[in-house]
């Protein structure tokens, strides 16, 4: 089997990109997504819940980046949730919460690699086109 990038790199650049187009601002969320990778996908997809409220765009920015990890890792035949949530709906929440937490360890593991490797190059990106 050959080794696949999936275009991360191209895929990274067209989220900062986007980001910036909306409100240049939220480019300091790449920094912040980077750092959430140590914390697991569950807490990475619900950061985009607590920020809806206060910072739409930065909200809209983890959303995009949860979608293009979901895109990708299907690719890879690995499925993850992405189902949009009302941030009051419990149920909901918990329901994908607990689908990522039922994944089969190795695609966990697989998955959380992937997401680190996007973020490095959302980071990389924001680098060039910030400000």
């Amino acid at each position: 089997m050959a080794w696949e990038s999936y275009g991360l790199d191209q895929l990274a650049q067209q989220l900062v990109l986007d980001a910036k187009a909306r409100e240049p601002q939220s480019l300091n969320q790449a920094y912040k997504m980077r750092m959430a990778t140590a914390y697991g996908l569950e807490r990475f997809w619900g950061e985009h819940l607590r920020l809806q409220r206060r910072e739409m765009n930065a909200s809209l920015f983890w959303q995009e980046t949860w979608a293009a990890l979901v895109t990708v890792m299907a690719r890879a035949g690995v499925n993850l949730p992405n189902q949009r949530v009302n941030p009051d709906d419990i149920a909901s929440i918990r329901a994908i919460s607990e689908a990522l937490w039922q994944l089969p360890l190795n695609d966990q593991r697989v998955a959380l690699a992937v997401l680190t490797q996007l973020c490095d190059s959302l980071v990389w990106w924001t680098q060039r086109y910030k400000g």
